[in-house]
């Protein structure tokens, strides 16, 4: 059975399984971020990973910074949804690439000027090779991207929450 073949099973269970019971996909994901100096250790589930900043910025340089990881997973989440709808529509996939540009100023990262600290616009590239139509092709790309998680969260405002939890220290 080839990689696609396998992934197609996959996906027509796990959507089967959601059908019959909704509740299977729903989650609430619980990650714990904890600095020190620009270091960051975060732990989710059994992962953990950590960013930094540039030498530049006060960090040492030891990891991604918190944008590369945004820009990663929004790459990989198109990349992995493109090749799971691919395989839902027996389209053949050889190679596929994404690649995400971003455009920033931090700016707005250090209060220097009135400018939004996140991306001013973010663009991504898809590369495919297929032995699929192009029609074909950039149909499974549009029903992957209308059903991409971090697509979603990069271009539809969602709702964010502060709680603090404060403790006086002497």
């Amino acid at each position: 059975m080839t990689i696609q073949a396998e992934i197609k099973k996959s996906f027509h269970r796990v959507a089967r399984a959601i059908a019959k019971r909704p509740a299977l996909g729903r989650s609430t994901y619980v990650s714990t971020t904890r600095v020190q100096g620009l270091v960051c250790h975060i732990e989710e589930g059994n992962w953990r990973m950590q960013t930094d900043m540039p030498q530049q910025l006060g960090g040492q340089g030891t990891a991604p910074t918190p944008g590369m990881l945004g820009r990663a997973a929004l790459g990989s989440c198109l990349a992995t949804g493109y090749l799971l709808w691919a395989s839902k529509m027996d389209v053949a996939i050889q190679k596929l690439e994404v690649e995400v540009q971003a455009d920033s100023d931090d700016a707005g990262l250090f209060g220097t000027a009135d400018t939004p600290p996140g991306y001013s616009e973010v663009r991504y590239c898809v590369s495919v090779d297929s032995s699929a139509s192009e029609d074909e092709v950039l149909n499974m790309l549009d029903q992957a991207e209308r059903h991409s998680p971090w697509l979603d969260v990069f271009c539809r405002p969602v709702s964010c929450k502060r709680e603090v939890k404060y403790t006086a220290t002497a």
